[in-house]
């Protein structure tokens, strides 16, 4: 059986071949206490905000048929 490494190589060979590239995407941690926080913030503020509160029910009566 192939080791993991020859897997992955085997792998990447693939997706290479079909016209694609690997990269890495670095995006925030979201179990960090600072990141929390934020999102916390972030959420009051929408809550006790009127403009946001007409935005939220504008967009819950928009229909989306053919959407699932």
């Amino acid at each position: 059986m192939a080791s993991g490494a020859e897997r992955v190589r085997k792998h990447r060979e693939k997706m290479k071949a079909a016209g694609l590239k690997p990269v890495t995407i670095w995006v925030p941690d979201v179990n960090t206490p600072e990141y929390q926080a934020k999102i916390a913030r972030a959420i009051a503020v929408i809550n006790t905000s009127e403009s946001e509160k007409q935005i939220l029910d504008e967009l819950s009566d928009v229909d989306f048929d053919g959407w699932k």
